[in-house]
């Protein structure tokens, strides 16, 4: 479900949003992100949109606040994996 870059993104950066690692491999990245549902999207904007639909206070927020938000990764090719830990 989720690309190779994703999940190396979310290994790689994971201590932005938790202090101590949830995954060590790539397959227990890989599985943490599914059993977190976490959501890929292709824009901040939408980014923006998933955050206020599932209950976020992100009105007011411009996309330089959301790009240091601690469960948006950036990924390499463009898009954005947000993580709800």
């Amino acid at each position: 479900m989720y690309t190779k870059e994703c999940i190396e993104t979310f290994l790689k950066n994971q201590s932005q949003l938790f202090d101590e690692p949830v995954a060590e491999t790539y397959e227990e990245a890989e599985e943490f992100l599914e059993d977190c549902m976490a959501v890929v999207v292709d824009s901040l904007k939408e980014a923006k949109k998933y955050l206020e639909e599932s209950g976020a206070d992100v009105e007011g927020m411009a996309e330089a606040d959301l790009k240091e938000a601690s469960e948006i990764f950036a990924l390499p090719g463009g898009g954005y994996l947000i993580v709800e830990g």
